[in-house]
């Protein structure tokens, strides 16, 4: 059981919400230990110890950011991804349908059946220019969501939580140029187009205010659901997160989603400099490759 003591709102919590899932698992039949994690690049390496030291599960304890972390090690593995939800966002564990409390997590844990599930991977460049990939469960994105996790000051985010991201998205909305830059989708046929955002998602329920950013996408699915923005248009941007919000099945004009297995994203211009992320962690920037990892991780999916 893997807890980063220092994200979250709940991180004064942290320990005693990740002792109790513990015992719940331990009075079900189940030998466990907990570990904080040393830093978000030593994570896969404590993930890859407990495969060496036998773990049959690793869970991750806490949001989105922690699940990601520990994702890294387990890809390829027959390990298998439990999840307490201890985070700011919780929008794999909202898809799965795990309860949101420590105990009631882990006691779904118990009786939890494995799924065998596809994962993205993006290829990017990072901040000192070096070739970077990383594997994602939910989402991916690259322009002003991306921008918006590079802009975002920590300290806001562990004060007021999600209050803190729509926030800032409401400010960059009205004043981030929104820059366009070039996709090609492999695919039948294949495309190439401009957008001034990109978003690659895996997942079809984030819970909370947004629930289905992308319809179409599912775990069950080995493909990218992309939503392409070809509009620089605010109105429209704004537009497609109020019908998130209400999970309303407007069309919004210069916005289009398409499922794709592999897409390739790149400046117009060389001294661009565009960000990408994935499950909310801001990664690098462009070039990028965003293509799935079919057969790659397990998952403890709560029993019906």
């Amino acid at each position: 059981m893997l807890y980063n003591p220092l994200s979250g709102r709940r991180h004064g919590r942290r320990v005693n919400d990740v002792e109790s899932a513990q015992a719940v698992l331990r009075a079900g039949g189940v030998e466990a230990t907990s570990a904080a994690t040393a830093g978000p690049g030593d994570a896969a390496e404590q993930v890859k110890q407990a495969i060496r030291d036998g773990c049959d599960t690793v869970f991750a304890c806490g949001g989105d950011g922690t699940v990601h972390d520990v994702v890294q090690g387990l890809i390829g593995s027959d390990t298998a991804l439990g999840i307490i939800p201890l985070g700011t966002a919780n929008s794999l564990a909202n898809d799965l349908g795990l309860p949101l409390s420590p105990m009631s997590s882990a006691q779904a844990a118990l009786s939890a059946k494995p799924r065998r599930v596809a994962v993205g991977r993006i290829a990017y460049q990072d901040f000192e220019g070096e070739q970077r990939a990383r594997y994602f469960t939910v989402t991916a994105g690259v322009g002003v969501d991306a921008h918006l996790f590079y802009k975002l000051n920590p300290m806001a985010k562990r004060h007021l939580g999600m209050a803190a991201y729509y926030a800032k998205a409401t400010r960059l909305w009205l004043t981030h140029k929104m820059e366009k830059f070039v996709i090609e989708m492999e695919g039948e046929p294949s495309r190439s187009v401009e957008v001034s955002q990109l978003l690659a998602v895996r997942i079809r329920h984030f819970g909370g205010m947004l629930r289905e950013l992308a319809p179409g996408a599912s775990l069950d699915r080995d493909d990218l659901r992309l939503v392409l923005f070809h509009t620089r248009n605010r109105a429209a941007y704004l537009g497609y997160v109020l019908r998130g919000l209400l999970g309303a099945n407007w069309q919004i004009p210069g916005i289009e989603l398409v499922h794709a297995e592999r897409v390739n994203c790149r400046s117009r211009v060389e001294s661009s400099r565009i960000f990408v992320e994935a499950d909310g962690e801001l990664l690098g920037t462009l070039p990028a490759e965003i293509s799935v990892v079919t057969d790659a991780l397990t998952i403890l999916v709560p029993a019906v």
